[in-house]
């Protein structure tokens, strides 16, 4: 794909970047981030509320520059080369920007020929078949909900034919049967060489990335695929049934040697670095009556807890 008569400069990699730093006032929002995102992958980007996630994504699209590091975006230099590489960057972000009072069809068209794409009016009507959205194509854009707000705005994103696509948690607030189908299209754009770099809140979602990164307050403390983050936390995890699984969270959060607590439905996930100490704090409960344990593999999630909890002390 391309969004521009120019040819890209040839690299393995669609993001490759090194000691990214940005700070406004006194308050550092990304520190020393280095990372790479191979063309044609799905890449997550995981982490709480104001860790630097959308501070990130505009600095790889030069929307931003960096206080200091260097790096790459479609092998283009993000500090002296960010016009060049907006042209070929899509960037949809969390709130829904175009035009309400438009339809579906008249906002592509717009967007096609604010972009030059040839044939505006046959590239929204390609667009429209491809994203599922005939039959709304004369609906005001203002009126439709907010997982078909969600494929217009992905349409109006990929129709200059970007080569890499910035999602910045694009599917907040939409249902999960409207998220299963945008995904679903993410991935049959990257069959077709898009790269994606997307934010998300949602554990099922980065586990349909091919590779995902956790960044909180300014630090990215993993990456890799799942398997690899998951690997890498070095959790200990049981799983606790029976009882009342808040007031049991309690207590067992207030043990030394226990690292990471989160109830799920009827049952609490423990986790700990310290198998041993894990062990030894669990011991007392395993004999209570009522109260049945297994030995769990940690989840995502559980890691995702684990490193909240410990981004929050690091951020203190």
């Amino acid at each position: 794909m391309s969004a521009a008569a120019d040819t890209l400069p040839d690299t393995p990699y669609a993001i490759e970047v090194e000691g990214l730093s940005k700070s406004f006032g006194d308050r550092v929002v990304v520190r020393d981030l280095t990372m790479r995102v191979k063309k044609g992958q799905i890449y997550g980007f995981l982490g709480p509320n104001g860790s630097g996630k959308t501070t990130t994504i505009r600095m790889l699209c030069g929307l931003l520059t960096p206080d200091s590091g260097r790096g790459t975006c479609l092998g283009m230099n993000i500090l002296t080369e960010a016009r060049a590489i907006r042209r070929h960057v899509g960037y949809m972000t969390q709130r829904f920007s175009l035009y309400a009072d438009l339809s579906v069809r008249e906002n592509l068209e717009f967007v096609a020929r604010v972009y030059g794409v040839p044939d505006p009016v046959g590239a929204a009507r390609a667009a429209v078949e491809r994203l599922g959205l005939a039959g709304r194509d004369k609906q005001l854009a203002g009126s439709l909900s907010g997982g078909w707000k969600q494929r217009l705005a992905l349409g109006a994103c990929i129709l200059p034919s970007p080569d890499l696509l910035l999602l910045d948690e694009p599917t907040a607030g939409v249902d999960p049967k409207a998220r299963r189908e945008f995904w679903a299209q993410i991935h049959e754009l990257a069959a077709d060489g898009l790269t994606v770099l997307v934010s998300t809140h949602y554990m099922d979602e980065a586990e349909r990335c091919h590779e995902i990164a956790y960044i909180a307050y300014g630090e990215l403390l993993a990456q890799g695929t799942v398997k690899e983050v998951v690997a890498g936390a070095g959790l200990f995890t049981w799983s606790v049934a029976g009882g009342d699984p808040a007031p049991l969270a309690r207590e067992l959060a207030a043990l030394p040697g226990i690292d990471m607590v989160a109830p799920f439905g009827a049952s609490v996930h423990v986790g700990g670095h310290d198998a041993a100490a894990l062990e030894a704090a669990i011991a007392p409960f395993r004999a209570r009556p009522g109260l049945v344990w297994r030995r769990d593999e940690p989840t995502l999630e559980d890691v995702f807890i684990d490193l909240m909890n410990r981004s929050k002390d690091n951020f203190r």
